[in-house]
């Protein structure tokens, strides 16, 4: 009987998705739906261009001209996300470089920023994971704690 709930247990840890945080997500899904608006009005205005009524014209422009407002907006606050912006480590800051060893608390749990596709980075591979340093981005290999490739003032933007 404990086997069959430790196993049931087991299945649903493996089945909850290992994700960014749920306010991250919903302005991400914010941000496609409004940029899927502006190709929608685009369309639309293409379409009364070629149709050529001035009045459906002028009135396809405002509809653009308010879904890339509100494009902008949404792009607006999700730069002022403050997750990141008053982080610091508990140690010191040092300028870390290829090849540097980090002690295993450097690349705790904490320290790990949940990947987002908008930092222009690639996904870390298998044994890899990113670790924030006060505002530098590093890649780390897990399993010695060697640093792969550093992305320095990597967070400073979001100031």
């Amino acid at each position: 009987m404990k086997s069959k709930f430790l196993t049931a247990g087991l299945i649903a840890a493996m089945m909850v998705p290992a994700t960014m945080p749920v306010a991250a997500q919903a302005q991400t899904r914010e941000i496609r739906k409004d940029r899927a608006d502006v190709r929608e009005e685009q369309r639309e205005l293409r379409n009364a261009q070629r149709r050529g009524d001035r009045s459906d014209i002028r009135e396809e422009r405002r509809e653009l001209r308010d879904a890339k407002g509100d494009l902008r907006d949404s792009r607006q606050d999700w730069r002022q996300d403050r997750r990141y912006s008053n982080y610091r480590a508990p140690f010191k800051y040092q300028q870390f470089r290829v090849g540097s060893t980090l002690r295993s608390n450097y690349y705790g749990a904490s320290y790990r920023p949940t990947y987002d596709s908008r930092w222009g980075v690639p996904r870390a591979g298998r044994n890899l994971t990113y670790v924030r340093h006060y505002n530098d981005l590093l890649l780390v290999n897990e399993r010695n704690g060697r640093v792969v490739k550093v992305y320095r003032n990597h967070f400073n933007w979001r100031r």
